[in-house]
């Protein structure tokens, strides 16, 4: 199954819902476009919204790294949403968790671009 990517825009933030696995492969290269595209329009406050991402491999893991980097790179923001269990433990075990900024609820989220 691969994932599917759909954004809205909420307080000039951009929320990107995914859903599905984010695997090698076109799963991942799907994030990437998805980002980019973002970027490339001047979007530079993203929040994944990974609550139906059931599973993330390492070339998922890695995606989403070089998405934050991207975004960092272009003086945006990159931050996540709703981490199931399997993934925000995949977060910790990679020490990524320090990295990205994660939240749970997404007002709250949102409020912290401002």
């Amino acid at each position: 199954m691969s994932i599917k990517a759909s954004t809205r825009l909420v307080d000039g933030v951009t929320i990107v819902d995914l859903s599905g696995r984010i695997t090698l492969g076109e799963a991942s290269s799907t994030l990437r476009e998805t980002v980019r595209d973002l970027i490339s329009k001047g979007q530079k406050n993203i929040l994944l919204n990974l609550g139906d991402v059931t599973y993330i491999d390492s070339s998922g893991i890695g995606e989403l790294v070089s998405s934050y980097t991207s975004v960092s790179n272009q003086g945006g923001k990159l931050k996540l949403l709703n981490l199931q269990k399997k993934v925000h433990d995949l977060l910790q075990i990679t020490k990524l968790y320090t990295v990205f900024e994660v939240h749970t609820d997404e007002a709250a989220a949102v409020r912290s671009f401002s």
